[in-house]
Formats: structure tokens, C-alpha cells, sequence
């Protein structure tokens, strides 16, 4: 990928800070142009994302393509790497922005200020978190989508949210002390924080220096942890992504995905099976802490009767199961956990984006509060500016109890795995992965694979009950509402979950690539260091 098609890399880094930091030259009363601008910049993103992963298709001899930033060689500049996992989770987060800022248009971004500003940022920190080929550079776009997540998780604000934000925000800035404290400890043993270096000096790293460096990577690990909702770090999940608005819980769903994809990027660049005496130092923890997190999520979903609530115990076992899967160190699990990660993500996102419809249909005071909380937040100008537009609630679609009882069915079977669909496909490949590990089934593959149904089955139990309560009961108010701009963009989830059931086989064989790359660092490495400079050709190691 040479040309103009080599500086795409930057591209999904570079368009939504220029266009969130152009947004702020103009006040809530050019609403409709934020909305213009922020639109044709999540397209834009969903395409460059979609030209990265057709590269990374096409080119099966090249397992990553680095970018120099500033034209320095690495290790000395910044480098950003395009491989086939980072490809894979650019179009995963693009799609949810879209969906989850088409959804915002219905009303969801007038309840406060700067919203779509915050959202490019928010989407620029994940896409460059993804990228990123140096540690301290992932910290920096860390700090970016938590500082931008800080102001979503309050948008439109009532109480609830005010205090789930204030330990929410807590929570994430003793995160970063973590972070800061593990880079440093790293550093001082190895003297560089680019990841493909660190993968060459590690395994020469003096004996009396290891617990140190293993001591860092611990450190590190719990802030990544932390982010990933791994009990007993994530008592703040919950709460937190159960009271923010809609559009900013979906796009959240990729949010726990984040730390996932570090610990798995790290594990196998630099704790890999090439790694000398730290080779895998913390995988066997890391299968404990993943079933701890499992029985976390599934006692928290049979616990509630509220259904943000129920998704958003799911996300700690999608994650849970992720880590557990993950440290098996076992290529066909972590194929399988990888299909099951962009599986999960997409239908906890859809979810999270039709329960609203479904509880405002049950209780019509529902879409009441966070408008009139938002207003709130206003002064007088952003309070004018509200009462100039118009109401863009939509046309009312026919049937909407079908239609969202359609979808909450659909959803439901897929995050309890019932056959044939995508959910159901991951986690009979997670299971059979599991039975088909060298060494004979142990009692931890019993233990993870039973937290697997079960995870399934309380779903299931709990997300009918809810139903039921909700859908089905008759009751004497008026049909709620649901706009076209609602329903677009979980139908458009759920279609790509349809597409992934029936194009499940090569997306597999994609996987696997993904995985033979990550088993093999030794490419990375060398993409890094052999990347083209303008005007040098090829750098030599």
C-alpha cells in the first residue's frame, strides 16, 4: 500500500481532530452544520476504515503497514501501524460512530453543548489507540477518549448521571496515574516505549531486571484492565454505562474493547512465545481473572429487572470471556474469541440503542427527563438555541411493537448464543477451541466453558422476563413514537450481524490470518523498522 493509499494510516487520526476542532469555532445556534460535518466525517472514517481492511485483505505476503510520522525512523518518531487486528477494529468502531451518531440526530445532541465536537474526539482517540506503535503514545490517546468521554458520560445530565460521571471520572484518572507509573517502570528497564524495539530488547533484559519489567507490565496491565471492566476493577461499569445517554452507551460498547485489544497487542508483540523468561508470564491469572469477571456479569444480569442494566452487565462477560479466551495462548480460541468480540460489540451496541424506544414505550415520561435535564446545562444563548428548532422526532413508523419487538428478539438470541446466528457460531468455536487444546480438557476449560452457557442462559431468562414486562404486557397508554433516524441505525447493526452469520467462513479465514500474524511479531517488527521514508526508500534494521 504505497501512494496516496500509504497516508490513509493517518487519516482516521487527523480527520476527526480537524473537524471536531473546526466545530468549535461556531456556537449551538449552527446545529444543523455540526450536524453536516460530523455525519460526513463519520462516512468518511467508515470508508477509509473499510480501504485499510481491503488492504489488509489483499495483501497476504504483508502482515502491517508502518507510517512514519514527522519522516523519523523508528525508533526515534512516532509510528503509527495498520495490521490486519488494528484494520478490523477501524471499521468495528467507525461502524458503531455512525450508527450511534445517526442515532444522536433523532434529539440526543441537542441535550448538550459541544456534543459532536466531543464525539469526533472520542472516535480519534479510539482510531488512534488502534493504530498506535509506541506505549506512550498509546497513554496520549487514552487521555484523549477519556477526556472526550468524560463529557459525554454527562450529556444531557440529571442526577444519576452527575454522580455515575464524577466516579467515573475518578476512576479513569487513577487509571492514568497506573498507566503513567508502568510506562515509567518499563522504560527505566529498557530504555524505549516503541513496541516493535521493546519486542527486540526485552528477551536480553538482565535477570535482576525482570521482576521489574514484569512488575511494570503488571501495572500497566491493571489500567488496561480497569478500562476493560475486569472484576474486581469494574464495579464503576454498570452503574455508569446504564445511565448515559443512548448513543453514548453504544458507541461506549467499544469503549471495554479498547483495553481487550492492548492486552492482546502487548501479550503477543512483547510477552510472546519469543520473549525469553517472560514469555506468557501472566496468562494463567489472567484465565482466573476472566472467569471471576464471567460470574460477576452473569450474577449482575439474573440480579437485575432493568434492561440497560442487563446489557450493561453483559459487557464485563464479553469481556471476561475475551480475556479468558485470549490467555489460552491457543490460536484457534483466539480466532474464534476474535469473531466473538466483533459479534458481541456490534449487538450490545444495537441494544443499547433500541432500549430506549422499548422503555419509552413503556413509560412515556421516559424521554421526558433527559431533555429537560439537558436544558439545564444551558445558558440563555444555548436555551434560545433550542427553542428555534424544530421538532425532528420523525415520521412515526406502523407497528412499532413489532418492530422493536423484532428487534429485541434478535438481539437477545445473539448475546445468549442460540443458533444459527453470529452469536451462537463464536461461542461453539470458543467451546470447540477449548476441547481441542493440547494437553487434554483441564478443569478450568470445564469451568470457562460452562460460565459460557450459562452466561447465555441468564440472558436469556432475564432479557424474556424483561420482554414480557415491557413488549407484551397491555397497557392503557398511547404508543410511543419511533423515528426513522431511531431505527436506522440498530437495523443497520443488526444487518451486519445477519451479513457476519452468512459470510462467517471468510470472515474466519481472515481471522486466522490475524492471528498467524500476531503469533508471528517478528513481521511487525520488521514492518516497523523497514518502513518506507519519503525520499529514503527502505530502512534497513
Amino acid at each position: 500500500m504505497m501512494g496516496w493509499a500509504h497516508h490513509l494510516i493517518v487519516a482516521p487520526i487527523l480527520l476527526p481532530l480537524v473537524m471536531s476542532a473546526m466545530m468549535l469555532f461556531f456556537d449551538e445556534r449552527r446545529r444543523r452544520l455540526k450536524r453536516v460535518l460530523s455525519m460526513a466525517t463519520a462516512i468518511a472514517l467508515v470508508a477509509i476504515s473499510l480501504v485499510l481492511l481491503h488492504s489488509a485483505w489483499e495483501e497476504k505476503e504483508v502482515a502491517a503497514q508502518a507510517y512514519l510520522l514527522g519522516n523519523w525512523p523508528a525508533p526515534f518518531g512516532i509510528v503509527l501501524v495498520a495490521d490486519r487486528l488494528s484494520a478490523l477494529m477501524l471499521v468495528l468502531t467507525n461502524l458503531l460512530g455512525f450508527a450511534s451518531l445517526f442515532y444522536a440526530l433523532a434529539r440526543w445532541d441537542r441535550s448538550g453543548p459541544r456534543f459532536h465536537a466531543l464525539f469526533l474526539l472520542l472516535l480519534m482517540g479510539f482510531n488512534g489507540a488502534f493504530l498506535t506503535g509506541d506505549i506512550f503514545n498509546l497513554f496520549v490517546f487514552f487521555e484523549v477518549f477519556l477526556a472526550a468521554s468524560y463529557g459525554l458520560v454527562l450529556h444531557g445530565s440529571n442526577v444519576e448521571r452527575a454522580r455515575a460521571g464524577l466516579h467515573f471520572i475518578t476512576i479513569n484518572i487513577a487509571t492514568s496515574l497506573l498507566f503513567l507509573i508502568g510506562v515509567a517502570m518499563i522504560y527505566a528497564v529498557t530504555g524505549t516505549l516503541n513496541m516493535a524495539d521493546l519486542a527486540y530488547r526485552i528477551p536480553s533484559v538482565p535477570a535482576e531486571d525482570v521482576m521489574l519489567l514484569e512488575s511494570g507490565a503488571a501495572i500497566l496491565g491493571i489500567a488496561f484492565l480497569l478500562k476493560a471492566g475486569i472484576w474486581p476493577l469494574n464495579f464503576w461499569l454498570p452503574k455508569t454505562y446504564s445511565v448515559v445517554a443512548p448513543p453514548v452507551a453504544a458507541i461506549f460498547a467499544i469503549m471495554s474493547k479498547v483495553g481487550i485489544y492492548i492486552i492482546l497487542r502487548l501479550a503477543s508483540i512483547l510477552f510472546g512465545d519469543e520473549a525469553g523468561s517472560t514469555a506468557n508470564f501472566a496468562n494463567e491469572w489472567m484465565i482466573y481473572a476472566g472467569m471471576a469477571t464471567i460470574i460477576f456479569g452473569i450474577v449482575g444480569i439474573l440480579a437485575t429487572k432493568n434492561l440497560m442494566r442487563l446489557v450493561s452487565y453483559y459487557v464485563p462477560v464479553s469481556s471476561g470471556m475475551l480475556l479468558a479466551a485470549f490467555a489460552t495462548n491457543n490460536s484457534t480460541v483466539v480466532t474464534a474469541a476474535l469473531f466473538y468480540l466483533i459479534s458481541s460489540t456490534l449487538t450490545v451496541s444495537a441494544f443499547y440503542l433500541i432500549i430506549e424506544a422499548i422503555e419509552r414505550n413503556a413509560d412515556t415520561e421516559h424521554e421526558a427527563p433527559a431533555l429537560q435535564s439537558g436544558a439545564a446545562v444551558f445558558d440563555d444563548e444555548y436555551l434560545g438555541a433550542l427553542e428555534e428548532e424544530e421538532d425532528e422526532t420523525g415520521v412515526a413508523i406502523p407497528a412499532t411493537i413489532a418492530l422493536l419487538g423484532g428487534a429485541f428478539i434478535f438481539c437477545v438470541l445473539l448475546l445468549s448464543g442460540m443458533p444459527p446466528l453470529s452469536g451462537f457460531i463464536a461461542k461453539f468455536a470458543i467451546i470447540d477451541g477449548l476441547f481441542q487444546m493440547d494437553g487434554g480438557i483441564s478443569a478450568s476449560t470445564w469451568v470457562l466453558t460452562g460460565l459460557i452457557i450459562v452466561s447465555g442462559l441468564a440472558v436469556l431468562l432475564t432479557a424474556t422476563r424483561a420482554g414480557i414486562d415491557l413488549l407484551w404486557t397491555p397497557s392503557d397508554k398511547p404508543q410511543a413514537r419511533l423515528s426513522v433516524i431511531e431505527a436506522i441505525p440498530a437495523g443497520l447493526l443488526l444487518a451486519i450481524c445477519v451479513a457476519l452469520t452468512i459470510k462467517a467462513g471468510s470472515v474466519m479465514i481472515y481471522l486466522e490470518q490475524t492471528v498467524q500474524d500476531l503469533r508471528t511479531p517478528a513481521l511487525y517488527i520488521d514492518a516497523v523498522f523497514n518502513a518506507p521514508r519519503a525520499g529514503h526508500g527502505e530502512v534497513a534494521p
